[in-house]
């Protein structure tokens, strides 16, 4: 089988990297620590193909340890407990290197094996995952290590590493330069994804020949969605469409609604939609939650690609309304407080009953049908006796909540919060 062509063109030195100037500058600790020849334990973290396995095996190759390469996704305790079972042999002597890919795909007992050896100093673990570490590995395994974060390509990066590919291809291929700057743009952040649609085009081109924009965009139309709907991109993605909308932005808003459609998750772009409507509009537009309902039922009957249309109406609609968390916030107080067990008996003039027993000190409902009052209000106590007078909601500042406190301020006849 041939080997990929970012597999054949992957740098043997940190110098030869390209990108995470932030780690591997030369006067980064990071990379100082390398050059001393003393290999902490650390866990790489960052997306696909930013650099994190090149990196991991240029200190690997480079550290004179027996070194043991494993890879989540396949290894299972056998695998782990082999390569524990070489401490303290001839080969073994200067020690030994765990390069342990994916590690988020291991489960808490396949993690905790290495506590020991790694507390001892026997195994030095150098762990990469595109998993956020702090969810996926077990705390008491990533606080005997430091994690460094890798960050996506810079289109610079990319177009660096295009040109050095097609250098050590022997200088038999040429790229027009708009083709080169649309490949770094559309590879998104992923020096893999680049290299393998120049792979791509290479082939095509036979032994020699010029790589055009047509051909480029022929095989990277839609590499540069970065996308895994049950990854981190999956809610980073969902967290910017929301903040975006929440923070009146309907051009952020639009980008990440486009991210989420071009990559066929309508459902999750309809669910975060009809959330930020009660949300963060909620009561300064009321009249919206039925709206954006309305929108994004016309966007599932429609289906792709055309419920991209109403979608984008109710985006910008609530992108660009007015803003107001009360009433959300209100319940979470309430419901903070019954979680704390402040409760209590509901009063009776507000129980579904209308007789007392015999026990009952005091016989009567007193219940006050708010209907016979002027202003269809009468003041009554409706919370428990420890909850009594107690306040969770507070009028918004905007248009709709303030006439709504206006209103009640001339029925109740005194100021209200």
């Amino acid at each position: 089988m041939a080997e990929p062509l970012a597999q054949k063109l992957r740098p043997s030195s940190l110098e030869d990297v390209c990108g995470q100037q932030h780690l591997l500058g030369k006067n980064q600790v990071f990379y100082r620590t390398i050059a001393s020849g003393k290999i902490p334990n650390m866990v790489f973290y960052g997306p696909s193909g930013c650099g994190k396995t090149t990196v991991a095996r240029i200190i690997a190759d480079s550290s004179g340890m027996a070194l043991h390469k494993l890879n989540g996704t396949s290894c299972g305790t056998g695998d782990i407990k082999a390569v524990l079972g070489e401490i303290g042999t001839l080969g073994a002597a200067g020690g030994i290197l765990l390069y342990l890919d994916e590690i988020q795909y291991l489960n808490k007992k396949q993690q905790q094996s290495l506590l020991e050896c790694i507390e001892e100093g026997t195994v030095t673990l150098i762990a990469s995952t595109t998993e956020n570490p702090y969810f996926y590995i077990y705390n008491a395994l990533l606080s005997r290590c430091t994690v460094f974060e890798f960050k996506a390509l810079q289109p610079g990066d990319i177009a660096q590493g295009i040109d050095r590919a097609l250098e050590k291809l022997g200088g038999k291929y040429t790229i027009d330069p708009e083709a080169r700057e649309y490949l770094s743009r559309a590879s998104g952040g992923d020096m893999r994804k680049a290299l393998g649609c120049l792979e791509f085009l290479v082939s095509a081109s036979g032994e020699s020949g010029n790589l055009t924009l047509d051909m480029v965009q022929q095989v990277s139309r839609r590499t540069a969605m970065r996308y895994d709907r049950e990854g981190d991109d999956h809610y980073d993605i969902l967290s910017a469409f929301q903040k975006s909308m929440r923070g009146s932005d309907p051009d952020g808003a639009l980008h990440y609604l486009a991210r989420l459609l071009e990559a066929g998750d309508m459902v999750s772009a309809c669910r975060r939609l009809m959330v930020c409507a009660c949300e963060d509009v909620g009561l300064a537009y009321p009249q919206i939650i039925p709206i954006v309902k309305d929108a994004v039922d016309a966007a599932n009957m429609l289906g792709l690609p055309e419920a991209r249309i109403p979608l984008a109406d109710a985006v910008v609609l609530v992108a660009t309304s007015p803003k107001s968390n009360s009433a959300y916030k209100a319940y979470d107080a309430a419901a903070a407080d019954l979680r704390a067990g402040k409760s209590g008996p509901i009063p009776r003039h507000l129980q579904n009953k209308h007789y007392d027993g015999e026990d009952a000190a005091v016989k009567g409902q007193f219940y006050q049908y708010a209907h016979d009052f002027p202003g269809h209000w009468v003041d009554q106590q409706y919370l428990p006796d420890p909850l009594k007078n107690t306040r969770y909601y507070s009028f918004g500042d905007n248009k709709t909540e303030q006439a709504a406190r206006a209103y009640w301020e001339r029925i109740k006849n005194r100021p209200l919060k």
